[in-house]
């Protein structure tokens, strides 16, 4: 079954209980840490081994399964840290961004080469680093992602499939998923209003809300067979109100829910 999960990002804002507890109260089977440098640690990295038995006591209480952490940045010491921490807590998968500039040959290999490492000390730990297309960075798009997949053929590197990053690359994700999906092993699920660089605000970001045929890529999703996770990841609700940051989660849920159950996927 295709668990659902939100990345606590989305509640920023507030301590990881209540992200936890509103993530649970929309539905969701799971969660996704972030650990995002800059702007939101709700898993402090520097500090993780500190935080290990409140989370997994956090987690065991509301009832949320631990899905993934996103770490984002492809930091060598930063994920040396996140490996040891999912290690402590038992979780699969790390997400990162592939990092250095669009369309510079340069910086494909140099990026490239630096995750193909890392996946090889994730490798050791059993975990799974997951990376994404990401407007404007190496990986950008569906021909770059191949690329990646081409080069990168150790078994503990998954791509992290986005489809509000594919939109805005210009390519229709529904269309483009089928190309990947051998080597998907995380989904960061969001819509997205217009062709970007942005994908709108929180609330354009909800499910259902933007452009993206997500019907379509959660129907080419249950055609592969994919039964990974898929995690909500809103991004820019740092400052909002925890009522509006629970309508954002609870409205995807629903849609999301809806979608899958009609495919037969939950």
């Amino acid at each position: 079954m295709i668990k659902l999960g939100v990345n606590t990002v989305l509640f920023g804002g507030f301590d990881l209980k209540t992200a936890l507890t509103n993530i649970k109260a929309a539905g969701y089977d799971g969660a996704e840490l972030s650990a995002i440098k800059g702007m939101c640690e709700h898993l402090n990295l520097d500090q993780w081994a500190d935080q290990v038995k409140e989370i997994k006591q956090l987690a065991g209480d509301i009832g949320l399964e631990l899905l993934s952490i996103e770490e984002a940045a492809l930091d060598p010491e930063r994920l040396k840290k996140a490996f040891d921490a999912c290690s402590a807590l038992g979780i699969p998968i790390v997400n990162i961004g592939p990092g250095g500039k669009m369309n510079v040959e340069e910086d494909f290999g140099k990026q490239s080469d630096l995750i193909a490492k890392q996946a090889e000390v994730a490798a050791t730990y059993k975990i799974t680093l997951c990376v994404k297309a990401h407007v404007g960075q190496v990986i950008f798009n569906t021909p770059t992602t191949l690329r990646a997949m081409e080069k990168i053929k150790n078994p503990f590197f998954g791509i992290d499939m986005d489809p509000s990053h594919i939109y805005r690359a210009g390519e229709k994700p529904e269309q483009a998923l089928p190309a990947v999906i051998s080597r998907v092993k995380h989904v960061h699920i969001r819509d997205c209003k217009g062709p970007g660089p942005a994908p709108g605000t929180p609330e354009l970001q909800a499910c259902g809300r933007g452009d993206i045929d997500l019907v379509g890529y959660f129907k080419a999703m249950v055609n592969a067979k994919y039964n990974g996770p898929v995690c909500l990841e809103v991004i820019g609700a740092g400052k909002y109100e925890l009522n509006r940051c629970a309508i954002v989660a609870a409205e995807s849920y629903g849609y999301m829910n809806a979608v899958l159950k009609s495919l037969g996927a939950r």
